[in-house]
C-alpha cells in the first residue's frame, strides 16, 4: 500500500456533496440528553419544517479526472484484501457506506433506523469481543457500533483512519480530522471517482454569514452565561452530541460518510461512479430535505434554537498531509472546497443550496429550485422527486463500500476496514500518528472512550495564515506544511498540541491547545502568549507567502473530550473560550491577541500587552477587555524588579523558626565577615516570598542595607541576567529613567575601578550607551566577559566592604547557568551574605545546573525546607486575611483541609469565597457574647495575633466576625481557577492509570474502599489497581487508613476540628519499612492526602459521565446502608426507611437483604402476649414488697443472671465477623464515613433530593449515634440548606416525618452543645409534627400528667386491641421518634431548677413509658421503665424509682442480653451497675460494672463510656480499691481527650478530686483540677450539667476549707450554694451535697472556735442541709453512712453526743448493708477517737489531711 509523505498533494474529481448547518435563536425547549456509545442514535426531536418552494437554474459541466495516482477522500477505502485487485480507480476511504448486501434507502416518512433495514444490521456488524481492548477513539464500548471483527489491536487502525479517535471518522492528528489515503501501490492507476459532500452543524468558534448572524457562538455564549464558563462548556457539547448524533445517523443511512468536523461544520462525503452522479446528487438531496423535516430545528434548555442549513458541491479535491515523524495531519483542498463553503454561506437557516457545479451535474428535472438573488448560478432547493426503496437499493449496490463487502465477505460491516490491521503492521504506526498524543497515552492504557472526556481549564491558539494574493497550488502546500512543522517545534516544548487544522472554513487555521489531558504545565498561559509571537515572528519572516499571521489567544474551562456521533467522532476542545480565541483571531488580524483571562493569569508586567479597542464580535456578548500580546521589549532585560511588599501585620505567621535561624547567621556574618548563603526551598505558594521579604525588613531594621531582586522564568532565557539584576539594583539603578541617567550613576560608582575606555562594556547588561572604545572592539567575546566579571567582582567587593549588604533572591530556581557559575566564582573571592528562594525539583519542572547544584551543596549553605503552616496558624492567618476575631468552625476545617498548610492556597481560597459572596461579616458584641443561633452553634472565637484580627479596622470600629452564609455548602465549592491549575499540573504528570485511579476515586469521596473502586474502574484487574495505589501511596498522593482510624483521621474527614487536625495536616509520611502487602491488608481504605488534588479531579468529570459514576456507587453502597451488628442493625434513625415510601427507587422495606443486619420488626413487635402479662403492675409491686421482696434482692438476681449470660462474651463475639474482619467491634463509624456520606454526596449529585435529605438524616443521625455532634451538625445544615432549596420545594421532597426527624435531630444537637432553649423550640415542633402535643402552660402539665397515668394504668387493658400488624408496621417509625423526642424533653426540663421543670420532667418520662407500651416493643418498654426509674431516682421518688427499677429487672429476664447487639447489652448493664451503686449494691456494682467496660471497649460510644467508667471509679472508690481506680481514671484520661469532650473531662477532673481528697492520692495535682474549672466555669455545655458543675465546686471549696484557706473558700462555696437549688437527687448531686455538708460543718467549727456571731447561722445551715442531704439518700442508700457521720460530728461540735453516737451507730450500719468501706473505715477512727475523750476542737472532719498526697 501507498503511504502519502508528509507535504504530499494529490487530486481527484469526486462529487463533492456538501451540507452546513446554522443555528438561530428562538423559545427554549428541553433538549434530549446526548447519547452514550451504547445507544442508538437514531430518531430525532419534531420541529417546525419549513414549507418547499418551487424554482430552477443551471451550472457548469464537470472537469474530467486526471490521470495518476489519486489518494482517497477519507474514510473508508474500497479493494480488495490477500491481494486481489480492487474496483477502478484508487479506493477512497468511504465511512457511511451500506455494508453488506445493497440496501434501500428511507421511505420519507419513515425514521432512520427503521429506514435503513438490512444495511442498519451490516453497517453495525459484529460484535467485538468485551476482553477487547478499546484502541481507538471510536471504540468507546465492548460492543462497537459499525465495525466487523472482534476487536484486537488492529481495530485500532480503523478509528485512525477515520478520525483521531472521538466524534469523527476522519483520523487527524487534530482531533477528529481526516485521514490520508492509504491505499497499495498496485491500485493507483484506476480512475478517479467524484464526489464530496459537506454539512455544516455547531463546532468551536466557526460562524457561517447569513443575514442573521446568530449561531452556535452565541448558543455558547447563552450556556455559559446561564449556567457557568465551566458547566456551559458541558452542556454545550451534550447538546452538541444529540444533535449530531440524530444528524448523522441519517446521513450514515443514506450512504454518506463523515470526511472532517469543523467547529459547527461537518464535511461529508459521497463517492461513487461517474456515471451515477446524478443520481447520487438527487439521493443527497433526499437526505438533506429529510434532515432538514426532522432535525432542522431543535430547541435548547437556554432558549436558543439550532437551526440547519445545507451546502451541496461536487467536482474535485486535493487532498494535503502535513506534518513530521511524531504526528500528521490532512487537509482538503480545490476549488469544490471552496464552491461548497460559498454554497452554505449562501444558504438561511432550514435551507439546502446547490453550488453552481452541483446544480450542472444533477438531474434537474427531478429537483424544484429558485433562484438565489444576487446569485448566477447556485440555487436553493426547494423540491426533489423521491427514490424508491428499489432504486436506493441499487444505487447503494454502487458504492465502493458495497463492492467491497461482495468481494470480500469477511469485511461485511465494517465501515473502517483499516480496524483489522494488526498492531504490527506497518499501517498501524503510521495511523497513529494521525491521533493524539493524550488520547493515545489512554488508549495504550486501555481505557475507553467515555472515560477520556474532560472540563479542564486550557489555554487556546486559534491561527490563522494570510496568504499572498498570488499564490500557486505547490506553494500553498508547502507553506502549510512548513508551517504546521514549525507550529509544532515551537509549541511542542510546552506541551502544546496542535487540535485542528482546517482550510474550508476560516482560511488555513490551526487550533493549538495547551493544557489538554495529561500536559498541564505551570506558566502554561505565559507559554501560550510566547508560542504565539513566535509562530507569528517565524511564519511572516520566512519566505512561505505567508503575509501575516493572526492569533487569537484564550484561557478558560472547556470540554476536552469526545464529540459528534458513536461510530463518526473526534477529540477536541469545545467551549465559549475556543469560540472567543477563533473571533479574537478573525477580529484582529496580523496581530497576537488575547482576552482577559490569559492577560491576567500570565501575570506578566502590564508593559508586555497592549489594549485594543472593542470590536464587535459575532455571537459574543461580552468578551472583556482585549490586549494585544507585544512580548518582551528589549528596554525590560534589565527588569529592576524588587519584591512585594512588606505585610502589614507585625509579624509572619508560622516562621518564627526561619526568622531566628536568619538572625543568627547574619551576627554570624556580621562578626566573622565570612560567605553564607541561607536557601530557603519550599513549593509554590508556601509563603517564600513573603519570608524573604519579612528577612529583607529584619536586616533593614537592624542597620545593614539590603539588595532584593525577584527573577522570573524569562531571566532563564538571558545570560547572566540574574546577576546583572542584583547589581543593578546594588548600584541603584533601578530609580533611573532614563539611559543618560543610568550612565551618570555608572560613572559615579565605577569610578577608579574601570577605566573609560571599558565602560561600553556596561552597554548590553545595563542598558546604557558608551561608545564603543578601540581597545574593547579588539577583545574576543570571550575577552570581554572575563573583563566585565572582574569589574562586576571589584564593584561587589567595594560594596560589601563599605557597609553590610545582605542580598535577596527570590526565585532563585530562575538563576540562569551563567549566573550561577559567576556566583559560584565571586563567593570565592568576596564574602557575601546571599539569601534566596527557590522552588523544589517537583515544582520548578526544570533541574538546575551542576553549578547551582555544587552551590547548595557548599558547607557555608544552609538549606531550609518550609514546611506547611500548622492548623492554628492557618487559623490565625484567615482571621489576619478577613480582619476578623473568629470563624466558624466549618470555614476553620474548609481552609485547613484544602489549603493543606501552604498559606498562597489559603489565600486564594478566602479570596475566592469573598469574591462569590460566600461570607458574611457581623460587628461582634462589646461583651464579646453572641446570640444563640444555629448556624453559630460551633463558631469558636479564636484571636489572631494580638492587634492582628483588627488591624484593618479604625480604632472607632468594633471588631468582627465572620460566618458562611446560609445557603452556601463549603464541601460543594468548585476550586479557584488558580489552585486548580495547580492541582491539575500535579495530575498529569501521572501516568494515564494514575490518573484514572485518582478520578474515579475522586467521584466516590475523601475516602474510599478499595472494593468500591475497583467496581466503578473500567475492565480493570485487581492487580493493575493495586499497583497503581501503591504508586500513588508511595507518592504522597493516597494513604492507607488503619481499621481504627477510619473516620477518625481529621485530614480527610469531611470535617475537623483544629486540635485533631493539628496533627494530622502535616505531610503524612509513608514509613519505608511497611511493605506494600501489608499496607493492602489494612482494611481496603484509603484517603486523599490533599483534598485539593481530589477536588480538582472531581471538576474534571463532564456532567452526564459524573452522574452515570455516582449512579454505579449508589448501586455498590446501597445494600450496606445500616448500623454495624455490633450495635444491632437496623437504620440510625429508628425504621426510617418504613416512614418514608417511594424512596428506595420502586424497592419496597422489605427487598433489602439479610445481610443488611436488619432487625426483624415482627420479631421487635411480636412480645408473646403471655410474656407481656407477666410484666409487672402497680400493684404487683407493692404486694411483691410487702411479701419481703424487696428491690435490692431483685436488682441482684438480676445482675447474677445478666453476668451468667454475657459469661461466654468472647465466644459469642468470635462467632461474628465485622467489616474489617475485627471481632464483633462497632463499626458505625466507618459505615457512616464510608457508606452514609457517600451515599448523601452522590444523591446531591445526582440531583435526587429525596434520596439525598433521606441519607443526610442518617448521616446525622450515625454521627450522633458516635457522638460527633459537629458532624451531625455540618449534615443537619447540609439537608437546611437542601429543604430550602428551590427544587426541593418544587419537588415537595419533605415528608412530614423527615421534617420531624430533622427537628428532632437538631434538638439533640443544641441539647449537647449546652443550648437548651433552641433544642426545647425544636423538639416541641417535631413532636407537634409527629402528632403529639406536649403541654405548655402548668395547668395543661397537670392535666396531661392525670390523662397520661389513667393512660398507663389502663394498659393492660387497651393492649389487647392492638393495630394490625402492617399498620403497627407503619406507626412504629413515629413511635420511636416521638420516645426519642420526650427523651430529649425529659431531659432538658430536668435541667430547671424550678419546680415546675421537675414536673414537665416527669410527665415527659411518662408519656415516653406510654409510648414505649403502645409499641409493643420488649426491648423499647425496658429501656423505657430503665429512663423513667432514673428519672423518678433524680427526683427523689424513691417509691416510683423502687417500683420502676423492679419492674425492668423482671422484664430483663424475658430480653437477650445480645438481642440488640453488643450496644444495648452494654447499656443495661451500666443501668444495672448504677443501680446497684445506688442501692449499695457495691460488689455486684463493680462486677456488671467491669463487664460494661468490656462490652464499651468494642463500641464507639464515647458517652456511655464515661458514664460506664465514671460509675465503675465510684463503686471502687467507696470500697477503697485505690490502684483499680487508678486504672479506671487512666482509661477515662484517655477517653476523654480532645477539645469537645468537656463533659468527660469534667467528669475525670471531679474524680481526681475525689481521689485527692478522700485517698490523699494524687493522679492530677490540685493546681490542675482547679484551673480546669476556672477556664470551663462558663461553659455553655458544662454549665447546663449542674450535678457535675456542683461537684466539682463543693470539691474545690472542701479542700481550701481543709487547708482552712478562706479567702480562697469563699467563692467556690458561693457557687455550690447556688448551684445546690437547682441540683437533683442523682448520685453526682448526692455526692456533692455530702461534700457541701463537710464545708458548712468545717465553717461551723471555725465560728465556733473564734467565737464568731456567725456561729448560729452557720448552726442553722449546717442542720438544714444535714436534713437535706438525709433527704436525698433516700434513692441514693450508699451515702447514708457518709450523711450520718458528718451529722454525727455536727451534733459532736454542738455537744450532744446522744446523737451523735446515735449517728455513728446507724453509719455503721448502713455500711454493713451496703459494703461502703471507706467510710466504714472513717466512722470507725471517729468512733474510736470520740470514745477516747479527746477535746474535740482539735480534730478534723472525718477524712483525710489534705497534706497526704502520694503522686500516682
Amino acid at each position: 500500500m501507498e503511504c502519502l509523505p508528509a507535504g504530499s498533494r494529490h487530486s481527484r474529481l469526486f462529487p463533492l456533496l456538501w451540507a452546513e448547518s446554522s443555528l438561530r435563536p428562538s423559545c427554549p425547549r428541553q433538549t434530549e440528553a446526548a447519547p452514550s456509545s451504547s445507544s442508538s442514535g437514531g430518531g430525532g426531536a419534531s420541529g417546525l419544517w419549513p414549507r418547499p418552494l418551487r424554482a430552477a437554474g443551471a451550472g457548469a459541466p464537470q472537469a474530467p479526472p486526471p490521470a495518476g495516482p489519486r489518494p482517497s477522500a477519507v474514510g473508508s477505502w474500497g479493494g480488495r484484501r490477500r491481494g486481489r485487485p480492487c474496483p477502478a480507480g484508487p479506493p477512497p476511504p468511504r465511512a457511511g457506506s451500506r455494508p453488506g448486501r445493497p440496501a434501500p434507502g428511507p421511505a420519507p416518512a419513515a425514521s432512520p433506523r427503521a429506514a435503513r433495514g438490512c444495511p442498519e444490521r451490516g453497517r453495525q456488524g459484529r460484535a467485538r469481543s468485551p476482553e477487547a481492548p478499546p484502541l481507538l477513539p471510536g471504540a468507546a464500548s465492548p460492543r462497537l457500533p459499525g465495525r466487523g471483527r472482534a476487536g484486537s489491536a488492529a481495530r485500532a487502525a480503523e478509528e485512525v483512519t477515520a478520525g483521531r479517535g472521538p466524534p469523527d471518522s476522519s483520523g487527524g492528528r487534530h482531533g477528529g480530522a481526516d485521514l490520508p489515503p492509504l491505499q497499495p501501490r498496485r491500485h493507483r492507476r484506476r480512475p478517479a471517482r467524484p464526489r464530496a459532500g459537506r454539512l455544516r452543524g455547531p463546532g468551536p468558534g466557526q460562524g457561517r454569514p447569513v443575514p442573521r448572524p446568530q449561531g452556535f457562538t452565541a448558543l455558547t455564549e447563552k450556556f455559559s452565561q446561564s449556567i457557568s464558563l465551566e458547566q456551559g462548556a458541558d452542556e454545550v457539547t451534550q447538546t452538541l452530541n444529540h444533535y449530531l448524533s440524530d444528524i448523522l445517523e441519517e446521513l450514515l443511512a443514506f450512504g454518506g460518510d463523515i470526511l472532517k468536523f469543523a467547529g459547527d461544520a461537518m464535511l461529508v462525503l459521497w463517492r461513487v461512479k461517474q456515471t451515477e452522479l446524478k443520481d447520487t446528487i438527487s439521493l443527497v438531496l433526499q437526505c438533506s430535505q429529510q434532515i432538514q423535516e426532522k432535525y432542522g430545528i431543535r430547541e435548547t434548555d437556554v432558549g436558543q434554537k439550532l437551526r440547519l442549513k445545507i451546502g451541496i458541491s461536487a467536482g474535485h479535491i486535493s487532498l494535503l498531509t502535513v506534518g513530521d515523524k511524531r504526528e500528521q495531519h490532512f487537509l482538503l483542498l480545490g476549488q469544490t472546497v471552496g464552491e461548497v463553503w460559498q454554497a452554505q454561506n449562501l444558504a438561511t437557516a432550514s435551507d439546502v443550496v446547490l453550488s453552481a457545479g452541483c446544480w450542472e451535474l444533477c438531474d434537474q428535472s427531478k429537483i424544484t429550485a429558485k433562484r438565489i438573488k444576487g446569485q448566477a448560478a447556485a440555487v436553493k432547493v426547494t423540491g426533489v422527486e423521491r427514490m424508491s426503496v428499489c432504486q436506493r437499493e441499487e444505487l447503494f449496490s454502487q458504492f465502493p463500500q458495497a463492492r467491497l463487502n461482495s468481494s470480500c465477505p469477511e469485511l461485511s460491516g465494517i465501515l473502517r476496514p483499516a480496524v483489522t490491521l494488526a498492531p504490527c503492521h506497518s499501517l498501524w504506526k503510521l495511523l497513529r500518528k494521525y491521533i493524539p498524543a493524550t488520547v493515545l497515552r489512554k488508549l495504550d492504557d486501555r481505557q475507553p472512550l467515555d472515560y477520556m472526556s474532560e472540563l479542564r481549564p486550557v489555554t487556546c491558539l486559534f491561527v490563522k495564515l494570510h496568504f499572498a494574493a498570488r499564490v500557486n497550488l505547490a506553494q500553498l502546500c508547502k507553506a502549510i506544511q512548513d508551517s504546521s512543522v514549525m507550529i509544532s517545534e515551537i509549541i511542542r516544548p510546552y506541551k502544546g498540541e496542535i487540535n485542528k487544522i482546517i482550510m474550508f472554513d476560516k482560511g488555513c487555521t490551526f487550533l493549538c491547545v495547551f493544557g489538554l489531558p495529561g500536559e498541564k504545565v505551570p506558566y502554561e498561559s505565559v507559554h501560550a502568549l510566547e508560542s504565539a509571537l513566535k509562530i507569528s515572528k517565524a511564519c511572516c519572516s520566512r519566505p512561505m507567502k505567508i503575509e501575516a499571521v493572526s492569533v487569537g489567544v484564550t484561557s478558560g474551562t472547556v470540554f476536552c473530550g469526545v464529540v459528534g456521533h458513536r461510530v463518526r467522532h473526534e477529540y477536541t476542545v469545545m467551549g465559549q473560550k475556543v469560540n472567543l480565541a477563533a473571533r479574537l483571531m478573525e477580529s484582529y488580524p496580523g496581530i497576537v491577541s488575547c482576552d482577559t483571562a490569559t492577560y491576567a493569569t500570565s501575570q506578566l508586567p502590564c508593559s508586555y500587552f497592549k489594549e485594543l479597542p472593542e470590536v464587535k464580535m459575532k455571537g459574543v456578548a461580552d468578551p472583556g477587555t482585549i490586549h494585544q500580546y507585544l512580548g518582551m521589549l528589549e528596554k525590560l532585560i534589565a527588569g529592576m524588579e524588587v519584591p512585594k511588599a512588606r505585610s502589614a501585620y507585625p509579624t509572619l505567621l508560622g516562621r518564627e523558626k526561619e526568622m531566628a535561624l536568619f538572625e543568627s547567621y547574619l551576627k554570624a556574618y556580621v562578626a566573622r565577615k565570612e560567605s553564607r548563603i541561607v536557601a530557603f526551598e519550599g513549593v509554590m505558594g508556601s509563603g517564600k516570598s513573603h519570608l524573604l521579604t519579612e528577612l529583607a525588613y529584619l536586616g533593614q531594621a537592624a542597620g545593614h542595607r539590603v539588595v532584593a531582586v525577584e527573577l522570573t522564568e524569562q531571566n532563564l532565557r538571558q545570560a547572566c541576567s540574574a546577576m546583572h539584576m542584583m547589581l543593578a539594583v546594588a548600584m541603584g539603578l533601578q530609580a533611573c529613567q532614563s539611559c543618560s541617567a543610568r550612565q551618570l550613576v555608572l560613572q559615579q560608582k565605577l569610578r577608579g575601578l574601570m577605566g573609560e575606555s571599558s565602560y561600553c562594556l556596561l552597554n548590553v547588561p545595563f542598558l546604557v550607551k558608551f561608545p564603543l572604545s578601540e581597545k574593547v572592539s579588539k577583545m574576543s567575546d570571550a575577552q570581554r566577559t572575563a573583563a566585565l566579571e572582574s569589574v562586576l567582582k571589584k564593584v561587589l567587593q567595594k560594596t560589601v566592604e563599605e557597609e553590610v549588604v545582605v542580598f535577596v533572591i527570590d526565585n532563585a530556581h530562575y538563576i540562569d547557568a551563567t549566573s550561577w557559575a559567576f556566583l559560584w566564582r565571586m563567593l570565592r573571592d568576596v564574602p557575601a551574605f546571599l539569601v534566596m528562594g527557590l522552588a523544589p525539583g517537583r515544582s520548578r519542572r526544570q533541574r538546575l545546573c551542576k553549578t547551582a547544584a555544587d552551590i547548595l551543596k557548599l558547607q557555608q549553605t544552609t538549606c531550609v525546607h518550609l514546611e506547611e503552616l500548622k492548623p492554628s496558624a492557618v487559623v490565625q492567618k484567615a482571621c489576619q486575611a478577613l480582619g476578623v476575631v473568629s470563624m466558624p468552625r466549618a470555614l476553620e476545617t474548609f481552609l485547613m483541609q484544602r489549603s493543606y498548610g501552604i498559606p498562597y492556597y489559603c489565600e486564594e481560597l478566602l479570596s475566592h469565597l469573598n469574591r462569590h459572596n460566600m461570607l458574611l461579616f457581623h460587628p461582634l458584641r462589646k461583651d464579646g457574647k453572641t446570640e444563640a443561633k444555629w448556624e453559630s452553634l460551633f463558631t469558636s472565637a479564636m484571636e489572631a495575633s494580638p492587634g492582628a484580627a483588627c488591624h484593618s479596622s479604625s480604632a472607632g470600629k468594633d471588631c468582627r466576625v465572620c460566618t458562611v452564609r446560609p445557603d452556601v455548602n463549603l464541601q460543594n465549592t468548585v476550586l479557584p481557577p488558580t489552585l486548580k491549575e495547580i492541582a491539575l499540573t500535579e495530575l498529569d504528570s501521572m501516568e494515564p492509570s494514575e490518573q484514572l485511579v485518582l478520578k474515579c476515586a475522586a467521584i466516590i469521596g475523601l475516602m474510599f474502599t478499595t472494593e468500591l473502586l475497583f467496581h466503578i474502574l473500567p475492565t480493570w484487574t485487581k492487580a493493575k489497581m493495586e499497583k497503581a495505589l501503591n504508586v500513588l501511596v508511595r507518592g504522597r498522593i493516597l494513604k492507607w487508613l488503619k481499621a481504627e482510624k477510619v473516620a477518625e483521621d481529621s485530614s480527610v474527614s469531611t470535617e475537623g476540628s483544629v486540635a485533631s487536625l493539628e496533627e494530622e495536616c502535616g505531610a503524612q509520611k509513608w514509613s519505608s519499612g511497611e511493605t506494600e502487602k501489608t499496607a493492602r491488608l489494612q482494611c481496603g481504605v484509603l484517603a486523599f492526602c490533599a483534598p485539593l488534588l481530589r477536588e480538582a479531579a472531581y471538576e474534571l468529570w463532564p456532567k452526564a459521565q459524573r452522574v452515570a459514576m455516582h449512579h454505579k456507587c449508589t448501586a455498590f453502597l446501597q445494600r450496606q446502608v445500616h448500623k454495624c451488628q455490633c450495635c444491632g442493625g437496623g437504620d440510625f434513625v429508628a425504621f426510617h426507611r418504613f416512614a418514608i415510601s417511594g424512596i428506595q427507587e420502586g424497592q419496597s422495606c422489605d427487598d433489602f437483604p439479610s445481610k443488611c443486619y436488619l432487625p426483624s420488626w415482627e420479631a421487635s413487635l411480636g412480645q408473646p402476649e403471655t410474656e407481656r402479662d407477666e410484666q409487672p403492675t402497680t400493684s404487683e409491686t407493692a404486694k411483691a414488697l410487702q411479701e419481703g421482696k424487696s428491690v435490692l434482692v431483685v436488682t441482684s438476681r438480676a445482675t447474677q443472671r445478666f453476668l451468667a449470660k454475657t459469661e461466654q462474651i468472647p465466644t459469642v463475639a468470635s462467632e461474628t465477623k465485622g467489616m474489617r474482619g475485627a471481632v464483633r467491634s462497632c463499626e458505625c463509624k466507618a459505615i457512616v464515613e464510608l457508606v452514609l456520606v457517600p451515599l448523601a454526596h452522590h444523591h446531591m449529585a445526582m440531583g435526587n433530593d429525596a434520596r439525598a435529605l433521606y441519607y443526610l438524616l442518617e448521616c446525622a443521625a450515625a454521627y450522633l449515634h458516635v457522638c460527633d455532634n459537629y458532624l451531625a451538625f455540618t449534615n443537619l445544615t447540609k439537608a437546611e440548606v437542601l429543604m430550602s432549596s428551590e427544587r426541593a420545594k418544587k419537588a415537595k421532597v419533605l415528608a412530614c416525618f423527615e421534617e420531624a426527624t430533622f427537628l428532632s435531630l437538631k434538638g439533640e444537637v443544641c441539647y449537647n452543645m449546652g443550648c437548651t432553649d433552641l433544642a426545647e423550640m425544636t423538639t416541641r415542633k417535631a413532636l407537634s409534627l409527629l402528632n403529639r402535643q406536649f403541654p405548655v402552660t402548668s395547668a395543661g402539665v397537670v392535666f396531661k400528667s392525670l390523662l397520661e397515668k389513667l393512660k398507663h394504668a389502663s394498659w393492660e387493658a387497651t393492649k389487647a386491641s392492638c393495630l394490625h400488624q402492617e399498620a403497627r408496621r407503619e406507626r412504629l417509625p413515629w413511635l420511636l421518634r416521638q420516645s426519642r423526642c420526650l427523651f430529649l424533653l425529659r431531659q432538658l426540663f430536668s435541667l430547671e431548677s424550678a419546680s415546675s421543670g421537675r414536673r414537665r420532667s416527669r410527665l415527659a418520662a411518662l408519656m415516653e413509658v406510654n409510648t414505649a407500651e403502645e409499641s409493643g416493643d420488649a426491648s423499647h418498654i425496658l429501656w423505657a421503665y430503665v429512663e423513667y426509674a432514673q428519672r423518678c431516682q433524680d427526683l427523689g421518688c424513691r417509691e416510683e424509682w423502687l417500683q420502676y427499677g423492679r419492674a425492668a429487672m423482671q422484664l430483663s429476664s424475658d430480653v437477650e442480653p445480645f438481642g440488640g447487639g453488643v450496644l444495648n447489652a452494654a447499656k443495661f448493664a451500666q443501668a444495672l451497675s448504677h443501680l446497684n451503686l445506688s442501692l449499695g449494691n457495691l460488689p455486684l456494682s463493680v462486677d456488671v460494672g467491669y463487664r460494661a467496660k468490656s462490652l464499651c471497649a468494642e463500641l464507639e460510644q464515647p458517652d456511655l463510656d464515661r458514664e460506664v467508667l465514671a460509675t465503675l471509679f465510684t463503686a471502687l472508690f467507696l470500697q477503697m480499691r485505690y490502684p483499680e481506680c487508678v486504672e479506671v481514671l487512666a482509661r477515662l484520661e484517655k477517653q476523654v481527650a480532645g477539645e469537645h469532650r468537656i463533659i468527660g473531662q469534667a467528669c475525670f477532673f471531679s474524680c481526681c478530686l475525689d481521689l485527692l481528697l478522700y485517698a490523699g492520692w494524687e493522679y492530677k495535682s490540685f493546681e490542675e483540677c482547679r484551673s480546669f474549672v476556672e477556664q470551663n466555669e462558663a461553659n455553655c455545655i458544662l454549665k447546663s450539667q449542674k450535678s457535675i458543675l456542683f461537684g466539682l465546686f463543693s470539691s474545690l471549696a472542701l479542700w481550701f476549707a481543709r487547708l482552712g484557706q478562706w479567702d480562697n473558700f469563699q467563692k467556690p462555696f458561693e457557687k455550690a450554694k447556688q448551684l445546690l437549688k437547682g441540683a437533683d437527687a442523682s448520685v453526682p448531686a448526692t455526692q456533692a451535697c455530702s461534700r457541701l455538708l463537710e464545708c458548712y460543718s468545717l465553717l461551723l467549727r471555725k465560728d465556733i472556735e473564734h467565737s464568731s456571731a456567725r456561729a448560729w447561722e452557720s448552726r442553722a445551715g449546717a442542720l438544714r442541709l444535714a436534713e437535706e442531704a438525709f433527704a436525698r439518700c433516700s434513692t441514693s442508700p450508699v451515702f447514708y453512712a457518709r450523711v450520718y457521720h458528718l451529722k454525727a460530728y455536727i451534733f459532736r461540735m454542738l455537744g450532744d453526743k446522744h446523737e451523735s453516737q446515735l449517728c455513728l451507730t446507724q453509719g455503721l450500719q448502713a455500711c454493713a448493708l451496703n459494703g461502703n468501706l471507706l467510710e466504714k473505715t472513717w466512722l470507725e477512727m471517729s468512733s474510736e477517737q470520740w470514745s477516747t475523750g479527746k477535746a474535740f476542737r482539735h480534730q478534723s472532719p472525718p477524712g483525710p489531711a489534705p497534706e497526704a498526697k502520694p503522686e500516682v
